[in-house]
């Protein structure tokens, strides 16, 4: 992207979401279990060294803790989208709470082993990844559209606070009162949420059409992705970068168990870390005013690529502390850039599934990524696994060039402007497939324009529900065009109205302007001989 490229618009007050009082208590009870969470993670990796020296092993925690967003993304996604998200949270954290409760008694009567370690890791990490998509797709609901980005960068360097604070205060509780007390925090973390969640009331969106099925709201997660070429650049951008950074957050565990014998060195890593995050959250806002999304993205990689060098080289934990310093703010700072752009690459209908999408890619990279660098790490050394990671994340950088960050459309809201088409008998909901023609009268002199602009609605009507496409020219009378889509069913149909944007009216407007006469559209419903047929 040129460096004159303007970056999104960034709101001049990033403290106004805290005057709203439900988004403030969220925060600060979201802050909370974040601390406990992150004291559950050292304890975890810190056990884990006790329990096995085995590198690959201690990076199986970051498996663990991966795998389930890679499992489950899709399917929470679309759960998140058709379900109350407020249950949903509910839910997913009395699971979490029952399963840290588990962890302590297992833990404090000495019955944990390795495998029941990642075990209960894993578990745990279920309910964070059927959450995470409802979670974060609720934050339009809390703030007003334009205050929705300070609202996610105050969320941003909530969770980075959290990041400096927990590993450091895990740490020195490990130290002191030993890990069954920092699991033991963690279970207490888990109310705030609940309380606040609890006591929000929703309002529910009300639609006269049918709740989508589990398996349609899938399909059209998968079929909007495939269909939007700035998400699809994104997922492949944030894949990789993962994919190379995952074995600083896998093998880390195992650098600061051999330059520090004391869980206050690993925690001390990681609060290094957090620190240079939450001031990486802040630079962020002035650093996006003055550069390109692409240069912003490109320094932060450098950054980390160097700090993935140095914790292969450094043996010194002073020093590795201050490139874990550097290390947390690029971290924040290329991680915050994709977080929002994919929440404002969504529309609200399919935010939660794309965001799942996302989690999907994410996690999976970092899962993936976690065994193989631990496994590299088995066969050669710690140093070895991490240089080569720090090499792949700088060949990062020539992802720019194939896959350019994509510009973020401030025109999601739907834009249902098509008349109900008149009936002499409205189609039951699961009727279908139903077939749509528009016939277009054109100038035969700007065929050639009319087809180049009538094609990208293709990608329009595929990415909202159509299964199939075309235009068709007639031989009879030149000029004549008939674009067909088919749709899976005739709520399936009503839905794609509601789908379109006001981004696609530019679209749907050159396609019009080559229009001589109004564009006549029909409707058909697949006859099935065991139905008959209709009449008026």
């Amino acid at each position: 992207m040129p460096e004159s490229s303007n970056p999104p618009a960034v709101s001049s007050s990033p403290w106004s979401p805290l005057r709203i009082p439900l988004f403030r208590n969220l925060l600060i009870a979201d802050f909370a279990s974040d601390v406990g969470s992150f004291m559950q993670g050292v304890g975890a990796a810190w056990l884990m060294t006790s329990l096995s020296s085995s590198p690959l092993q201690i990076a199986l925690i970051q498996t663990a803790t991966a795998l389930p967003f890679f499992i489950l993304a899709l399917p929470a996604g679309s759960i998140g989208d058709i379900v109350d998200r407020r249950k949903l949270i509910l839910g997913t954290e009395s699971w979490m709470l029952a399963i840290a409760v588990i962890l302590v008694i297992a833990t404090f009567a000495h019955l944990i082993s390795p495998w029941l370690l990642l075990l209960l890791t894993f578990a745990l990490s279920i309910g964070d990844a059927m959450e995470s998509p409802a979670w974060r797709a609720i934050f339009p609901e809390l703030v007003p559209k334009e205050e929705l980005s300070p609202a996610l960068t105050l969320n941003g360097i909530e969770f980075n606070l959290a990041r400096a604070a927990g590993p450091a205060l895990g740490g020195v509780i490990i130290a002191v009162a030993g890990v069954s007390t920092a699991f033991l925090l963690n279970v207490l973390s888990f109310l705030g949420v609940i309380v606040v969640i609890a006591r929000w009331k929703r309002q529910v969106p009300r639609s006269n059409l049918p709740v989508e099925s589990f398996t349609g709201a899938t399909s059209a997660a998968i079929r909007y992705v495939r269909y939007s070429p700035g998400i699809g650049r994104l997922l492949v951008r944030s894949a990789f970068v993962i994919f190379f950074s995952s074995a600083f957050w896998a093998l880390l565990p195992a650098v600061a168990k051999n330059i520090s014998h004391s869980s206050l060195g690993y925690g001390l890593l990681l609060g290094f870390f957090g620190t240079g995050a939450v001031l990486g959250a802040v630079a962020l806002q002035r650093l996006r005013k003055r550069y390109s999304i692409e240069t912003v993205v490109a320094v932060a990689t450098a950054v980390f690529a160097c700090v993935l060098a140095a914790t292969a080289l450094v043996p010194q934990l002073w020093i590795l502390c201050l490139f874990s310093f550097f290390g947390g703010a690029a971290w924040t700072i290329f991680m915050s850039v994709f977080n929002t752009l994919i929440q404002r690459l969504a529309p609200d209908w399919v935010r939660a599934r794309v965001l799942a999408v996302y989690l999907f890619v994410f996690q999976g990279s970092m899962a993936i990524g976690s065994v193989l660098w631990g496994v590299l790490a088995e066969h050669t050394s710690l140093a070895k696994a991490l240089l080569a990671s720090g090499v792949g994340i700088a060949a990062c950088l020539l992802l720019r060039l194939p896959f350019p960050l994509p510009e973020p459309s401030a025109a999601l809201d739907a834009w249902n402007h098509w008349p109900k088409p008149t009936m002499f008998a409205e189609p039951g909901p699961d009727e279908g497939p139903v077939l749509v023609t528009s016939e277009y009268k054109v100038d035969p002199g700007k065929a050639e324009e009319f087809l180049e602009a009538i094609y990208k609605f293709q990608r329009i009507r595929r990415r909202d529900g159509a299964t199939r496409w075309g235009v068709y020219y007639d031989s009879e009378f030149s000029g004549v065009y008939l674009e067909t889509f088919l749709v899976d069913s005739w709520a399936e149909h009503q839905r794609q109205h509601d789908r379109f944007t006001v981004a696609d009216r530019a679209t749907e407007d050159q396609v019009l302007r080559y229009a001589l006469d109004p564009v006549r559209t029909r409707h058909f419903i697949y006859a099935r001989k065991d139905r008959g047929t209709a009449s008026s």
